[in-house]
C-alpha cells in the first residue's frame, strides 16, 4: 500500500506537470476530512485529528492528538495522566501533547471515497490554476492543435498533455471547414478560471491571429524593422493590415508581400484565401485614410470634424464603387483601420454643388474669379484676362481649341474647365428664371385687372347712351324693326322650302302663321 500511494504521487505530478508538495498536501486535506467522519466517537468535532506524510515509508499516517491533564473536563482533546502513561510511558508529564496513532484498517469504503473524491476535485483546482498561470501570459500568441470534436457549433482543438482549447462559433472564419484531425493554427484570445469546460478559448477570426502570421512570415517584423500598426478583418473575405518601416531604406509594404508575393501568398493560403491589403500607415489622418481605401484611387481628403474623427473622402466616378466595395465592406474596413468616419463622395457631385453656389453667387451679383474654377491657376486666370475672358459667363461662351490655345493645356483640361465654366452659368440662369417668371406672372395679372377695369366703364357708358334712344323713338328705330320683321320673314320662307321637301302637309300651318303675323 505505502508503495502504491507514493507511485501514484510520483505518477500524478509527472503525468500533469504538478508540484509534489501540492499534491501530498492536497492528500493529507482529503484524508483528513475522511478520518473527521470516520472517527466522531474519538473526535466529535474532529479539530485533534492530525495527518502527517511520512516521507520515508512513503505513507499516510493518521493520529488523535489529545494535551495531559490531572482531570479529564473533554474526552475529545484531553487525556488524564494514568492513561497517557500507559500508552507511552513513565516519563509523560502534565501539560504535554500526545499523538494517538488511529487505525486506518478502520476507515470504510466510504470514508475512502469520501477521500477519493476531495483528492481529485483539489487535484484538478491545481491542474486549472496551472494552466491558468501558465497561458494567461500568453493571450494573442499563436498554438498549433489537432480538431479534437464538435459540440454545438463550437470546435475542441487537443492541444496535447490532456489540454483542450475551444473555438466558439463566433471566433471561426466563415469560409473554412475543418475535419477531425486536421492540424489547426489559432490565437489564444482568454484564459479564464472556470471549473467547467474549457479555460483557453482560441479564434480563427481575431486580427490577432494575422498578426502572429505575418510576424512567422516575415523576418522584418520579427525584428521589429518593420512595425504592425493596425489589422482589421472580415474573417474569410477581406483583412486590412497597416505597416511602418523603422528604417528609411526598407519598404514595409515590399517586405511584407515579399519576392513575386511569396511571403504573403502563404498567409493567403493559411487562412484559406482571405484577400489581404497592405497598407503604409502615416501619422497624417488624410494620408493613412487615402491608402487604406485602396485599391481605389483617391482624389482629395477632406477633414470635416476633427473633434468626431470625420472626414469626407472624394473619389472620381469610376473608382466610386471601388472604394466603397462589396456591400461597403472597403470603407467599412478602412474605417475600423483609420479610427475615424469615412464619407465617400463623388467628384461629379462635388463639383455640382461647387457650381451651383458659384451661381448663386452670380446671380446676386457677386463676381466668381476665374481662378476659383477648378484646374484654373492665378497664372492661367491672367492670361485669360488678357485675351479679354475676365469674367466665367464669357469663359463658358469659348471654344475648347481657343481655349488649348490660350492656357497650353491638354484637351482634357480644356473640356473640364469649360465643362465646370458651362455648369456655373446653367445654375446661374436657373437662379435667375424663377424670379423672371414671376415678375412676368405679376405684370401680366396686372395689365389683365387693368383691361377688365376698361371693359367695365366702357359696358357702363354704353348702358347711358341707350338709356335716352329707348325713351323717345325714331324714324330710324321703325326702320330697323321693320328690317327685323323682313329679315324673319325671309327666314320663315326658309324654313318653309326645307320642310316642304318633307312633306307638304307640314308646310300649310307653317304660312298661315305667317300670315297672322302679317296681319298683326
Amino acid at each position: 500500500m505505502t508503495s502504491s500511494i507514493g507511485q501514484s504521487i510520483e505518477a500524478l505530478c509527472s503525468e500533469q506537470g504538478l508540484d509534489r508538495d501540492m499534491v501530498i498536501e492536497a492528500m493529507k486535506d482529503a484524508v483528513k476530512a475522511a478520518a473527521r467522519k470516520q472517527f466522531r466517537t474519538q473526535d466529535k468535532t474532529g479539530d485533534n485529528i492530525q495527518v502527517d506524510w511520512n516521507n520515508d515509508e512513503g505513507a499516510i499516517e493518521i493520529s488523535l492528538q489529545k494535551t495531559v491533564v490531572e482531570e479529564v473536563e473533554n474526552d475529545s482533546a484531553e487525556l488524564s495522566l494514568v492513561e497517557a502513561q500507559e500508552l507511552a510511558g513513565d516519563e509523560i508529564e502534565i501539560g504535554d501533547m500526545l499523538q494517538i496513532p488511529l487505525p486506518q484498517e478502520e476507515m470504510g469504503r466510504i470514508a475512502a471515497q469520501t477521500a477519493k473524491q476531495i483528492l481529485v476535485q483539489k487535484v484538478r483546482e491545481a491542474i486549472r490554476e496551472k494552466v491558468y498561470e501558465e497561458y494567461i501570459d500568453r493571450k494573442g500568441e499563436l498554438i498549433n492543435g489537432t480538431v479534437k470534436r464538435f459540440e454545438r457549433g463550437d470546435m475542441i482543438i487537443d492541444l496535447g498533455n490532456n489540454l483542450e482549447a475551444i473555438v466558439p462559433k463566433r471566433e471561426q472564419s466563415r469560409g473554412e471547414m475543418w475535419n477531425q484531425g486536421e492540424r489547426i493554427r489559432v490565437a489564444i484570445v482568454d484564459v479564464t478560471k472556470d471549473q467547467k469546460g474549457q479555460q483557453i478559448k482560441v479564434s480563427r477570426a481575431s486580427s490577432e491571429l494575422i498578426k502572429r502570421l505575418f510576424e512567422m512570415e516575415v523576418p522584418e517584423i520579427y525584428d521589429d524593422t518593420v512595425v504592425i500598426k493596425s489589422a482589421v478583418r472580415e474573417p474569410g473575405d477581406r483583412a486590412k493590415i497597416a505597416v511602418a518601416s523603422n528604417e528609411k531604406d526598407v519598404d514595409p509594404v515590399g517586405a511584407c508581400v515579399g519576392m513575386k508575393g511569396s511571403r504573403v501568398q502563404s498567409i493567403i493560403k493559411e487562412l484559406r484565401g482571405e484577400k489581404i491589403d497592405i497598407i503604409e500607415w502615416s501619422d497624417e489622418p488624410s494620408v493613412f485614410a487615402a491608402n487604406a481605401l485602396s485599391p481605389a484611387k483617391v482624389s482629395q481628403v477632406r477633414i470635416t470634424d476633427i473633434n468626431k474623427r470625420k472626414m469626407e473622402v472624394i473619389v472620381a466616378e469610376d473608382q466610386l464603387s471601388l472604394a466603397i466595395g462589396k456591400k461597403g465592406q472597403n470603407v467599412r474596413l478602412a474605417t475600423r483601420l483609420v479610427g475615424w468616419d469615412i464619407d465617400i463622395v463623388s467628384e461629379e457631385k462635388l463639383k455640382k454643388e461647387i457650381a451651383l453656389q458659384m451661381g448663386k453667387m452670380m446671380a446676386s451679383g457677386e463676381a466668381v474669379p476665374l481662378s476659383a474654377l477648378e484646374g484654373v491657376t492665378p497664372n492661367q486666370a491672367e492670361s485669360l484676362a488678357e485675351k479679354g475672358i475676365e469674367d466665367v459667363e464669357a469663359l463658358a461662351a469659348t471654344t475648347v481649341d481657343d481655349l488649348v490655345e490660350y492656357l497650353d493645356v491638354s484637351l482634357d483640361e480644356a473640356e473640364s474647365i469649360l465643362s465646370s465654366a458651362k455648369a456655373i452659368v446653367e445654375a446661374r440662369n436657373q437662379e435667375i428664371e424663377p424670379g423672371e417668371e414671376g415678375e412676368a406672372a405679376a405684370e401680366t395679372a396686372t395689365s389683365t385687372d387693368e383691361g377688365s377695369v376698361a371693359e367695365a366703364s366702357d359696358v357702363e357708358t354704353a348702358e347711358e347712351v341707350e338709356a335716352p334712344e329707348a325713351n323717345e323713338p325714331t324714324k330710324d328705330a321703325s326702320e330697323e324693326v321693320a328690317t327685323e320683321t323682313e329679315s324673319e320673314e325671309s327666314e320663315a320662307v326658309e324654313v318653309e322650302a326645307d320642310a316642304g321637301a318633307t312633306s307638304d302637309s307640314d308646310a300649310e300651318p307653317a304660312v298661315e302663321t305667317e300670315d297672322k303675323k302679317e296681319e298683326e
